[in-house]
């Protein structure tokens, strides 16, 4: 790298890679947990089928982008769905196969995936519930 044009285009290149566009309030966000304890868990080939998928259905009005940790490390790898005006969905344990579906059942034809679902005060699949949840 010798000089700041050569370090943008790098930069260009590799945001077109990764799948990463410019949010807008009105674009739907998926975040994938990308701590230690997510990728361990295998966050990294989710975030790859997401961004993947997402741009295979040519899905415009949706971002995918990572995060830390979002503290249920139990539950890795943990993706979020953030609607525009619609409460937070929280997906548990997806792999690349229910990232795929995620992103046929509820990105494309709006119906949530319940089974992968992490629900407020119920227990899922034989998980202890939780005390408290994070209002972010």
């Amino acid at each position: 790298m010798k000089s700041l044009e050569e370090l943008k285009a790098i930069r260009e290149r590799m945001q077109g890679q990764v799948g990463v566009r410019s949010a807008d309030s009105s674009d739907t966000r998926v975040v994938v947990g990308m701590a230690t304890c997510g990728i361990a868990s295998g966050a990294r080939p989710v975030l790859n089928t997401l961004v993947s998928e997402v741009n295979e259905k040519k899905l415009e009005n949706v971002t995918v982008t990572q995060t830390g940790c979002i503290g249920l490390c139990q539950f890795e790898p943990i993706v979020e769905v953030f609607e525009p005006g619609q409460e937070k969905v929280t997906y548990i344990k997806v792999n690349p196969e229910k990232a795929k579906e995620i992103v046929e059942k509820h990105l494309i034809k709006g119906q949530k995936v319940e089974e992968y679902m992490l629900h407020k005060g119920a227990e899922h699949k034989g998980y202890a519930d939780f005390v408290k949840f994070d209002e972010k």
